[in-house]
């Protein structure tokens, strides 16, 4: 830790506290917002970055929550100051937040830097606001503190627990091979989301709020706590209060955030059975402190990293709100202690390994023992081959599918499946292997989560609840099923997913990590001789700026010009 910092060391200093004409300006328009100078001169300007929408459910009570941080900063002898940023609403947004995850990182990171900001306190859940948001921060590197918006209580239909998401598509699938009705399907929209929170299966929401505390970046257990929970409040106060602390000991993020720090939040990830989502956000994370973190990096844990949290859709019963009661991801790390780097720093100035002690499982079905996994290792695989030569991912741990080689249906786009996923005469059979192209960062765009391919109705119709599906593009991480996604390089722009044709055989080994067109290497370099390159999608606005520096799949999907530590000039104030 550095020495503690004076108030003439505050970054906001320069825009209050010197006597000169623009100082004036900024004092001036402060106190027309009525505000008087004692409570802001020699204080650290607390910037707290609210994604608050009316159109993201998942965020609804964050009106309130960021008054309770406001508190908390006040209490610590700070001054608070709500910026709204960019509201990536999953359900909502089209075609897909993912296109604006980098979005939210640079207004993130440029509202940090354009403003008298001392530190900050990051307020998100919903899938791609936590990566953006830490994104954003991390590239700023002020001292920053993520409160995570927990997820939302468990959902009902009748005598029947329901989970966001995983539920939605098995009863789809239901209503589509006319096992429900209508009436019963309507019943089932008005009980699944029941309170303010994210999804409360183990979807990108709940991986992505847990890897932000295992990298160190939350409270200790903040990530655990149900959306609508009293302790939620008190630790929205507790985060306000922090990040005081942190400016005044100037830690910031790219002190603790190492790779070590991504190792363990690797180890979280397999252990959870988290989103497939989380292998993209966390290589761009890492890419922004400086760090490389290479696909093979999650195979390395994923072979001896056990599968614990016994949470829908990896796991076969519980959700979050139980995940929370069982203790939370503290008792979960707690038992995985010797796979972890316990001296790694975060947020409260102590280590992981520090903040685990004391830490138990409560219920011992839904977090499991070593002794007595879910599945001894393999929660996410990435698999290489001459149909994905830089990786593509499944997730193992919730699909029985492991091996298995088919006949491609291809589809040339998210229309064409649309179209013809349920016509009584499309050409397959439950051995066929589904195929979805142009669904990757340039070919969707944005790589939407279109990834989880519906099995076709005549198929639902004979039983058949589960299939091979590959492609570019991602999936909601409360999807299952053997879906092979991220295919690098995408099809968009050469890749081998755009040479396959109806009827070629392809192969999965999850085992053997491999993934392969069985075509002849002089077939399909004479397809990809005929192959040209398609129109890009946008020539104008932020699509066209998406469009010419997204980086594949593999690489994070970070713009090209954001990753990396190198220095952006701060401000003249002039």
């Amino acid at each position: 830790m550095t020495k503690r910092k004076k108030p003439e060391d505050l970054r906001s200093h320069r825009w209050y506290g010197v006597d000169d004409l623009r100082s004036f300006g900024h004092r001036s328009r402060t106190a027309q917002m009525g505000y008087d100078r004692s409570d802001y001169a020699g204080k650290p300007v607390i910037a707290i970055i609210n994604t608050w929408s009316d159109i993201n459910s998942c965020h609804t009570h964050f009106k309130q929550r960021v008054e309770e941080v406001k508190r908390g900063v006040w209490q610590a002898g700070g001054f608070p100051v709500e910026m709204p940023a960019m509201s990536l609403a999953e359900v909502m947004q089209k075609p897909t937040t993912m296109m604006y995850r980098n979005f939210l990182a640079m207004e993130t990171e440029e509202l940090l830097r354009s403003y008298p900001a001392d530190g900050a306190v990051l307020m998100g859940g919903c899938d791609k606001t936590t990566p953006g948001l830490v994104m954003g921060a991390t590239s700023m590197n002020l001292p920053a503190i993520y409160m995570p918006a927990g997820p939302m209580l468990s959902g009902h239909w009748r005598e029947n627990t329901l989970g966001s998401g995983s539920d939605t598509w098995k009863y789809w699938a239901e209503l589509r091979a006319g096992n429900i009705t209508q009436k019963d399907w309507h019943e089932i929209e008005d009980g699944i989301a029941r309170s303010p929170g994210t999804c409360m299966t183990m979807g990108t929401a709940a991986t992505m709020m847990s890897l932000a505390e295992a990298l160190g970046l939350t409270l200790p257990g903040a990530a655990s706590i149900p959306a609508p929970d009293s302790n939620h409040s008190k630790m929205a106060t507790l985060t306000g209060k922090r990040a005081v602390e942190m400016v005044w000991e100037d830690l910031k993020p790219r002190d603790f955030l190492t790779s070590a720090s991504f190792d363990n939040a690797i180890v979280t990830l397999m252990a959870m059975g988290g989103s497939t989502n989380a292998l993209i956000h966390l290589v761009a994370m890492a890419g922004r402190a400086g760090i490389k973190l290479p696909l093979e990096r999650f195979n390395d844990f994923s072979a001896k990293v056990p599968l614990l949290a016994n949470v829908r859709p990896s796991g076969d019963k519980y959700l979050m709100e139980d995940f929370y009661y069982a203790g939370g991801l503290r008792a979960l790390l707690h038992e995985l202690r010797d796979l972890l780097k316990l001296d790694c720093g975060t947020v409260n100035g102590k280590t992981l390994g520090q903040n685990l002690e004391g830490a138990r499982i409560y219920n011992e079905d839904v977090i499991r023992r070593r002794s007595n996994p879910l599945k001894e290792s393999g929660g996410l695989v990435v698999v290489r081959g001459n149909l994905a030569p830089n990786g593509a991912v499944i997730k193992a741990s919730a699909t029985r599918i492991h091996k298995h080689t088919g006949k491609a249906v291809v589809f040339d786009d998210y229309n064409d499946m649309a179209a013809r996923i349920d016509r009584a005469d499309l050409d397959c059979d439950k051995d066929s292997v589904l195929v979805l192209r142009n669904a990757g960062p340039l070919g969707g765009p944005g790589m939407p989560e279109w990834g989880m391919l519906p099995v076709p109705q005549k198929l639902l119709k004979q039983g058949v609840r589960d299939m091979v599906r590959i492609s570019d593009a991602r999936m909601s991480g409360t999807s299952y099923g053997c879906c092979v996604l991220h295919v690098a390089p995408e099809s968009f722009v050469g890749g081998p997913l755009g040479l396959v044709r109806n009827g070629d055989l392809i192969e999965l080994d999850v085992a053997k990590r491999e993934l392969n067109l069985k075509v002849p290497e002089q077939e399909l370099a004479q397809r990809k001789s005929g192959w040209k390159a398609p129109a890009r999608k946008y020539e104008r606005s932020y699509g066209a700026i998406f469009a010419q520096h997204v980086k594949q799949a593999d690489e994070g999907c970070d713009f090209d010009f954001l990753e990396g530590t190198a220095p952006v000039p701060e401000p003249e104030i002039h």
